[in-house]
């Protein structure tokens, strides 16, 4: 029997499991609620682990390379080169080209179909979509259902999932300091106001986004203004996203009577919380997805992948006690042969980093656990 799935969200990580699984000739199915595929413009930065995934299907995103990050604390900097430069993307574009090259390979994107539930029906899972245009409830059936319609995902909810944590993200568009290389990327690390970062990304030859991640309930157009003020910046227009943060692997796959259901995406937060970058372990939980809706359950990707966010998530711990002179000490710690292993192990390659790092730097180490214990 041809499986049949649909899959719910038109994300990045929604379309791309479309495409897969439609290049292996399953029937596939992308319902997306808003009327046409026309995300909001939302500027990326990915490593280079991206277009070894999911190859030629990135380029036409790509709005600029970065081969060096810049990094401030307190006073001190410090640069990292990369070897293999990292991508700027506009997310808007990613997935309309993602989209057109699953339908290209023979999956339906259907546009104004907003999910609203789910029932067994025998062989099948029954959901119910509103079609937008009149706002009729249409009954729809699939064998398999894959909810990539985000950090507040519906299929979650209705299949049982736990609601899941979230952090906002703001960033404003602004013109580069005459002074900013259009291949750099800047990091500035400031705990006082974030437990994260603020950062400068390049899109163009004249403009970039600056932002950054901060808690709930922090005034996060507030913080970013006044940091554009000190940097001496205007905003043209802001960025703004509610983005899931990985707190622990979840299972992403359910059994519903006879049918399945999988989570990808943010839905699944398949999110880095070093940087609350998403896009890369998105594509990778679709690989996941395909593997085990193939292999019967069955998926390497998903063991691999859950060992990386979980490295994220040690780090991100460790860091999320680290004071302004904690940060400033790190800086002084990033010696030659330190910036060598940074500059060709990427975000996206934790565990060889980490390995390489501590044998080469042990005072990394002592500084993380002396963070750990002063923040109990």
């Amino acid at each position: 029997m041809t499986k049949d799935i649909a899959v719910i969200g038109g994300s990045a990580a929604g379309v791309f499991t479309a495409y897969l699984l439609s290049q292996k000739g399953l029937d596939v199915r992308v319902f997306e609620a808003e009327e046409n595929l026309q995300p909001s413009p939302r500027t990326l930065i990915v490593t280079s682990y991206m277009p070894e995934l999911i190859g030629s299907l990135c380029e036409s995103a790509v709005v600029n390379k970065i081969r060096r990050f810049e990094l401030f604390a307190d006073g001190r900097v410090a640069t990292i080169s990369l070897k293999r430069p990292d991508l700027v993307i506009e997310r808007s574009k990613l997935i309309q080209g993602l989209a057109a090259r699953a339908e290209g390979s023979g999956a339906k994107v259907l546009t104004g179909h907003r999910f609203l539930s789910f029932k067994p029906n025998r062989e099948k899972l029954a959901f119910t979509v509103a079609y937008n245009g009149n706002g009729e409830a249409i009954e729809e059936s699939a064998n398999m259902l894959v909810g990539a319609d985000g950090a507040f995902s519906k299929v979650a909810r209705s299949a049982g999932w736990p609601k899941p944590s979230t952090v906002p993200l703001v960033q404003a568009i602004v013109e580069l300091p005459k002074d900013m290389p259009l291949d750099t990327t800047r990091i500035w690390f400031v705990p006082e106001e974030t437990p994260y970062f603020y950062w400068l990304i390049p899109h163009s030859s004249k403009q970039g986004v600056l932002g950054l991640i901060g808690k709930e309930s922090q005034d996060m157009r507030g913080a970013l203004e006044c940091f554009l003020q000190k940097k001496g910046l205007e905003p043209i227009a802001f960025q703004n996203a509610q983005v899931s943060n990985y707190t622990r692997w979840i299972p992403n796959h359910r059994q519903i009577g006879k049918s399945h259901v999988y989570l990808v995406g943010d839905a699944a937060s398949h999110v880095k919380v070093t940087t609350i970058g998403g896009a890369v372990t998105g594509f990778r939980g679709a690989l996941g997805v395909c593997e085990a809706i193939l292999n019967g359950g069955s998926s390497r990707e998903f063991r691999t992948l859950r060992h990386e966010l979980n490295f994220h998530l040690l780090i991100r711990r460790v860091l999320n006690h680290f004071t302004q002179t904690d940060y400033t000490r790190l800086i002084d710690m990033l010696n030659p042969s330190i910036q060598h292993l940074l500059s060709i192990f990427s975000r996206d390659e934790t565990g060889k980093l980490l390995l390489n790092v501590f044998l080469k730097q042990p005072r990394l180490l002592i500084l993380g656990l002396r963070a750990l214990l002063n923040g109990k």
